[in-house]
């Protein structure tokens, strides 16, 4: 009886020692999580989460948050993905319309099919230019005279001679200078005051000092009889003065005249050598006397470089949508627009203006200039038709393409809806553009969601964490405590 009293208090005294001093002094490093989870900082579980139970608190919360960011974030990072590519598909159509319309640029120019060229038989008498109004033909051209510029001197004089005081009075056509000299000045500087006066009519001064001493040289800046010059001195002039003005009035060697010409016997005068007006378009610049032929022909250099250009910028062009819209059955790999509307659009746009014909025009298609379409799409160009069309009839291929109706003109005016700032691309770019701007504001607030629902768990998990190590550590004690227990009675019984 004794001893039964005797194990029946020692257990009595184990378990309260277990549930009463235990814990708090064989498992402090436990409490101190406890009182840590209690205030709900858990800072110092997510560093030795597990610790106590060996529970993996921080795999744990990882797996939980990645699975419940899996779903929305697959759904942004897909939508992200998307846009961003059709952004980069539709920057690579951009810059193919944006080629097609620049190399289409010189087609919708009459000057392009208005070029020619106008040579002289004998280069030594002159040589020929063109304008867009210039028309083919070949004349004989008489020149017997160049235009000259009138030039002349005075007399000799010392280089340091003051020629006298008055008025100097230079006149070239209804354009007139007067000049005042004074007492003191020399022929030099009368000749730098003609040069610098801001009325100078047209007259250049030079001081020309030879074997006799210093001459006084006025040239007309211009050729030409209208361009010839006089001067005269004022009535109260000195004699010096006015014998100077005496002497560049006289006529001399080099008096101002005007070219003399003829084309095909028709008589021409020109005031320069530089002769324009004669024939519509040409101008004729003439170096010596003779006669030679003039020859003015079409020159189709451009045109044909304009053509090839557009066909070489079509055929780039559709490369590109090629590659846009490719489908690889084997990889089951798709061009990023493949299927997207804004292309479909472009290329039903685009086939329209070039599929059609120019109603009126002589040429009347692309086809008929030796621009064919082939299987896959691209343009094929016989060099040698459209020559044939530009040499018999270039005002109906000028038309083709540069008329109201014409192919350059109409598909330039559809590249424009697609390409100008304020056009379909532009503004589908900018819609996709936005679309980016609300993934980014959603990606930030699914962040924002996940980092608070990662601190829950943390802070649930760590809870967890701390309480099983509370237990465990209590089980560790019950379990020492009955051994103890059970060891005290069998020496007891034993006894």
């Amino acid at each position: 009886m004794t001893t039964s009293i005797n194990t029946g208090t020692s257990l009595s005294s184990l378990l309260n020692s277990a549930t009463t001093g235990g814990t708090g002094t064989t498992t402090s490093g436990t409490t101190t999580g406890t009182t840590d989870s209690s205030t709900g900082s858990g800072s110092g579980l997510i560093t030795s989460a597990g610790i106590g139970s060996n529970l993996d608190v921080n795999t744990i919360v990882t797996a939980l948050v990645n699975a419940k960011q899996s779903g929305p974030q697959a759904q942004i990072t897909q939508q992200a993905t998307q846009t961003s590519a059709t952004l980069t598909g539709l920057a690579s159509l951009q810059t193919a319309l944006s080629s097609l319309q620049s190399a289409l640029a010189a087609l919708t120019q009459t000057s392009t099919f208005s070029s020619f060229n106008a040579t002289l038989a004998d280069t030594t008498i002159g040589t020929a230019s063109t304008m867009s109004n210039a028309q083919a033909g070949s004349y004989t051209l008489d020149v017997t005279q160049l235009a000259t510029a009138q030039k002349r001197s005075s007399d000799a004089y010392d280089k340091t001679a003051a020629i006298g005081s008055g008025t100097l009075t230079i006149g070239v056509g209804t354009d007139s200078l007067d000049l005042s000299v004074s007492a003191t000045d020399t022929l030099s500087d009368i000749a730098a005051n003609i040069n610098k006066a801001s009325g100078n009519p047209g007259v250049t001064a030079t001081v020309v000092y030879g074997a006799g001493g210093a001459q006084l040289l006025l040239s007309s800046s211009k050729t030409g009889v209208a361009n010839g010059f006089t001067i005269s001195a004022s009535g109260d002039s000195s004699a010096g003065l006015g014998a100077l003005a005496s002497q560049l009035a006289t006529a001399g060697g080099n008096e101002a005249q005007d070219a003399k010409l003829s084309l095909d016997g028709i008589a021409i005068t020109s005031a320069s050598n530089s002769v324009s007006g004669a024939i519509d378009g040409v101008t004729i610049n003439l170096a010596q006397t003779g006669s030679t032929q003039l020859t003015v022909s079409q020159d189709n250099s451009a045109a044909t470089t304009a053509v090839q250009n557009f066909v070489s910028a079509y055929n780039s062009y559709v490369g590109t949508v090629g590659t846009l819209s490719s489908y690889d059955a084997t990889s089951g790999t798709a061009g990023v627009l493949l299927g997207d509307t804004t292309l479909t659009s472009v290329q039903r746009q685009i086939a329209a203006v070039l599929g059609g014909r120019v109603a009126g025009n002589a040429i009347g298609s692309l086809a008929a200039l030796g621009v064919t379409r082939q299987p896959d799409g691209t343009m094929s160009l016989d060099d040698s038709r459209l020559a044939s069309a530009l040499g018999s009839n270039p005002d109906a291929v000028r038309d083709l393409f540069t008329g109201t109706n014409g192919y350059a003109t109409q598909l330039n005016a559809t590249l424009t809806t697609f390409t100008s700032s304020d056009g379909v691309l532009a503004t589908r770019q900018q819609s996709l553009n936005d679309s980016l701007t609300k993934l980014d504001t959603q990606q930030t607030q699914l962040n924002a969601r996940m980092a608070v629902y990662q601190a829950q768990l943390l802070k649930q998990y760590t809870a967890l964490d701390t309480m099983m190590s509370q237990l465990n550590n209590t089980s560790s004690y019950l379990t020492s405590a009955l051994a103890q227990l059970e060891s005290s009675y069998t020496n007891k019984s034993n006894n």
